[in-house]
């Protein structure tokens, strides 16, 4: 499968305000998609997901390679998180009652943990995983009828994020940062193997988190700002949300200061709803930046949400593990190629609206 050539979209398809979808339909499953199809079933659907022979691990790739030939940015975030996809029964690869972020609660469901990828020009999401409980991997015959295959153990969420990650290092994708929720960002092994590898990052962390200071080495984070001056709080927006900007006041105290000298470590503090943050970042980033790019992580929830509006990633019909992983990566191929569309229509709206350049100016540097 290759998408550098994906053609556009047909014309008369209706459009929602930054995407185009692939169809008119409100849901987007098996029987639906056949019927837009003008099949008789979904039974060519349901082979291509669960009996055809074809590559997810290369498809992905592809994927991947697309959003960064298109995308591509040095200054890119890279972000974790996960969704749960509401199930009944307990035939669904990982299914079970865990909290889904989705409904707000526990519920029967799977909880796919997913990587994005997000610049100025555009957000989508590069990695997936489908998170496999202990009472999934301790019964292995239970795993072989969903076809989980041995070799498959069990791995926490933050253990599915460091190897998502690893693999965008690896596959010399361009970034400049990483994010994450408390959930993965409370993990201190894993921010010290990203300050290791020298990854940037604005990581969420809880309350409880601990840190080394002059004065202990495991100070609580939320001690650390009690009794700062009132000056030292900013009242600044990290992005704009549903009902426009999110406007809070942070503030950020340094610690670790014997480290390396261009290398800074920080928390940062919002004291509205609580929350706080762990950085590692060059000595010149300001507080501007760090709060910009803990802004960003709200990115791959906008992922999510037109994911699973526009191109059906939680309307699928398979109970099958390598079923969820091919579904998952279709959805996400769509949501590429629509987000690189909708890319090139703002790249062309906005030369049409900006002055042409002087032929005596600089050309712009190549960075390969």
């Amino acid at each position: 499968m290759g998408l550098r050539n994906a053609p556009y979209p047909p014309r008369n398809l209706n459009r929602v305000p930054g995407h185009a979808p692939i169809a008119p339909l409100e849901r987007k499953n098996g029987w639906t998609l056949a019927e837009e199809a003008g099949h008789t079933g979904p039974d060519r659907l349901h082979r291509l997901l669960n009996r055809i022979d074809w590559d997810t691990e290369e498809v992905l790739d592809d994927v991947r390679e697309y959003v960064v030939e298109h995308l591509g940015d040095s200054g890119a975030v890279l972000i974790v998180d996960d969704t749960g996809f509401l199930k009944k029964g307990d035939r669904s690869a990982g299914g079970q009652r865990q909290y889904s972020g989705t409904a707000g609660r526990t519920e029967n469901c799977q909880a796919g943990v997913f990587l994005a990828y997000a610049t100025g020009r555009g957000r989508t999401l590069i990695d997936r995983r489908l998170y496999l409980p202990a009472s999934w991997t301790d019964d292995r015959e239970r795993c072989r009828r969903a076809g989980i295959d041995d070799a498959v153990v069990f791995e926490t969420k933050v253990a599915m994020a460091r190897a998502m990650v690893c693999r965008a290092i690896t596959e010399k994708v361009p970034f400049g940062w990483g994010t994450a929720d408390a959930g993965y960002g409370y993990s201190k092994s894993w921010r010290s193997e990203l300050e290791a590898a020298d990854v940037f990052h604005v990581m969420a962390t809880t309350r409880h988190d601990t840190v080394v200071t002059r004065w202990a080495i495991d100070h609580p984070v939320h001690d650390l700002f009690d009794g700062l001056a009132r000056q030292k709080w900013k009242r600044r927006s990290c992005g704009s949300g549903a009902h426009g900007q999110r406007i809070y006041d942070w503030a950020r105290v340094e610690v670790r200061p014997w480290h390396r000298p261009d290398r800074r470590h920080w928390v940062i503090a919002r004291p509205q709803e609580i929350s706080y943050y762990i950085a590692y970042c060059p000595a010149e980033t300001t507080l501007d930046e760090l709060i910009r790019i803990a802004g960003s992580r709200w990115a791959i929830e906008e992922c999510f949400q037109t994911a699973k509006q526009e191109c059906g990633l939680d309307d699928y019909q398979v109970r099958r593990y390598p079923g969820w992983h091919r579904h998952m990566t279709l959805a996400m191929a769509v949501h590429a190629c629509l987000t690189v569309l909708r890319a090139r229509e703002l790249d062309a709206d906005k030369a049409e609206t900006d002055p042409p350049r002087s032929s005596t100016s600089a050309s712009p540097r190549y960075d390969g």
